[in-house]
């Protein structure tokens, strides 16, 4: 008889139990390292149990079938009724940064005007470190730009607060940067400085003078600088790489499509320590930055040297991150007819970070190399173009993997561009269910309604993953499942089109789905156990239900308490 223990009775984390007895109908070469029972598994078929061995998934099917690859050292997971979901994947986490100290401890609010700002600033200032870079993190532009709240620049007020210690302070989308005199200095930034590819210096429109501003690339090149300087970096990377894979893990994510890896920070030697040191709780397809401002000799040496993808591996190297364009709320999103407003007059269609041409070219060399691309792309102009530079590596014979992140903004003829292409539209949405009043100012009413075009594409029959973008969303999976089928007509169809957006079509968008994504024989034995059938709640409810355990290749790697 096998000996058992009851969730009910015991914690969650005493879930684990050997089993006693084999079945001796089976040799010990065909015994399951682990099984898991009584669970409602969400596969291609009803199920109740899994086996699994070598990390691997062996069997799907009936606790009776599954008790047969039963063995003397196997390991059972009585599920008593929990749902069994494949693994979380998302696409799109800046899990490197979201949970760092390194990202900056100085914290403001994205509900106040520069004024609003104050008391904040004097509680950064009380814990800054004389000499030392201050990094800060929250401010809104939009906020914080208005004329007739403000009787300053932003430059002048934080300048009152550090006039001689250089101060970085990222906007809440990330997409603007707001700095100090010190900082400008040490960048070498003056009113007769170049605009840098992609970014653009703000200016008072009274003075003409800078106003502490610096719109995408440009305040990307500042980070680096303030990044590089910080103390103790590697360290304080490493720690808030683990904080941010044990969040990931607390919410049943099992794999992620990398954000962004800015390697000319050193993310990468971090990366490459959590591998070695086996603290990597997650797999993770790492996406380095193409620096749009580099030289592309520099960057493609350097890529061509860390490409990697080995099967098993907990980390993969064969995608970039490259960004399109800039954000719509900053007046940098490329659109094809001008926004009605701007923070920038002379920019009426935003900007691009990589010009169509030049995405072309990168893409092409990058092909060469072995990298497919994760492209930011929120403008419908970014989209257009993005979808051309892929049509033209496709004509080349490129077979890699792309994908369009955000796509917040299209034109309909592009919606139907995207399966023939084989280019995947990743999208951000827990907190996209209500209208989209919020672009009005932008693009005016009648264009917000090419805003978050799930359904069309979806309906295309194209790949369309959901990804959290943390820590700009919410990093909670279930929310964006719940929320995608909340949006009407604009969402998906059903919480099977929803569960699949978050692991097989994530998994096909990073070339992973011969590895992971579902529940099947052969796969990856990465699993998320829920406390509830998500598929027999209302939309509305998913998100609150709890993550009882994430499992990556076989091995716990996360387990709620009691």
């Amino acid at each position: 008889m096998t000996q058992t223990i009851s969730m009910k009775k015991l914690p969650f984390a005493s879930l684990l139990v050997s089993a006693l007895l084999c079945s001796p109908s089976v040799s010990a070469s065909d015994d399951a390292d682990t099984l898991v029972i009584n669970a409602v598994v969400y596969a291609e078929q009803p199920a109740e149990a899994i086996a699994i061995k070598d990390g691997k998934i062996t069997f799907v099917g009936s606790n009776q079938q599954a008790r047969e690859l039963q063995g003397n050292q196997t390991d059972v997971l009585d599920m008593e009724g929990a749902m069994v979901l494949p693994g979380f994947i998302d696409n799109h986490n800046h899990v490197f940064e979201a949970a760092s100290e390194a990202g900056g401890s100085c914290e403001l609010s994205p509900d106040e005007d520069l004024n609003g700002q104050i008391p904040y600033l004097e509680a950064c200032a009380d814990e800054a470190q004389p000499g030392q870079w201050l990094i800060g993190y929250g401010f809104s532009l939009e906020m914080i730009l208005d004329d007739a709240a403000n009787a300053q620049t932003p430059l002048a007020l934080l300048d009152e607060f550090f006039p001689d210690q250089p101060v970085i302070l990222m906007e809440q989308t990330s997409h603007a940067m707001w700095v100090n005199s010190a900082a400008l200095d040490q960048a070498g930034i003056t009113l007769a400085s170049p605009e840098p590819q992609g970014g653009r210096h703000l200016k008072d429109p009274d003075s003409g003078e800078l106003n502490g501003i610096l719109l995408d690339n440009a305040g990307d090149i500042v980070m680096e600088l303030a990044w590089n300087n910080l103390n103790n970096v590697f360290q304080r990377s490493y720690n808030g790489l683990l904080n941010g894979l044990y969040i990931a893990s607390e919410h049943g994510i099992t794999t992620i499509g990398d954000g962004r890896m800015y390697w000319q920070r050193g993310w990468y030697e971090v990366w490459q320590a959590a591998r070695k040191n086996g603290d990597l709780t997650a797999r993770v397809s790492l996406r380095p930055w193409i620096y749009p401002e580099g030289e592309p000799e520099e960057q493609l040496a350097f890529l061509k040297q860390i490409q990697t993808r080995q099967p098993d591996s907990r980390l993969i190297v064969d995608q970039v991150k490259m960004y399109s364009d800039g954000i719509l709320t900053n007046g940098t999103a490329k659109i094809i007819k001008p926004y009605r407003d701007s923070f920038v007059d002379d920019m009426p269609y935003g900007l691009n970070y990589i010009p169509p041409e030049d995405m072309k070219f990168w893409l092409s060399e990058l092909n060469e190399i072995g990298y497919g691309a994760h492209i930011h792309a929120i403008g419908d102009g970014a989209v257009r173009e993005s979808l051309n530079a892929i049509e033209a590596v496709r004509n080349e014979g490129s077979g890699r993997d792309y994908s369009l992140t955000h796509v917040e903004m299209i034109q309909n003829a592009d919606i139907q561009r995207f399966k023939p292409l084989k280019v995947t539209a990743d999208f951000q949405v827990a907190s996209s269910v209500g209208d989209h009043d919020w672009a009005i100012p932008f693009i005016g009413k009648k264009r917000t309604h090419q805003l978050m075009q799930l359904r069309p594409i979806y309906d295309t029959g194209a790949n369309l993953t959901l990804s959290s973008d943390w820590n700009v969303n919410d990093i909670n999976p279930l929310s964006g499942i719940g929320s995608s089928i909340q949006m009407g007509k604009r969402g998906l169809p059903d919480i099977d089109a929803a569960i699949d957006a978050y692991t097989l079509k994530p998994a096909i968008s990073l070339g992973l789905d011969d590895i992971t994504g579902s529940i099947e024989v052969g796969k990856s034995a990465d699993f998320v156990v829920l406390s509830q059938d998500i598929t027999q709640l209302a939309p509305s409810k998913i998100a609150d239900t709890q993550i009882l355990m994430t499992i990556l290749q076989g091995e716990i790697v996360y387990e709620a308490e009691e």
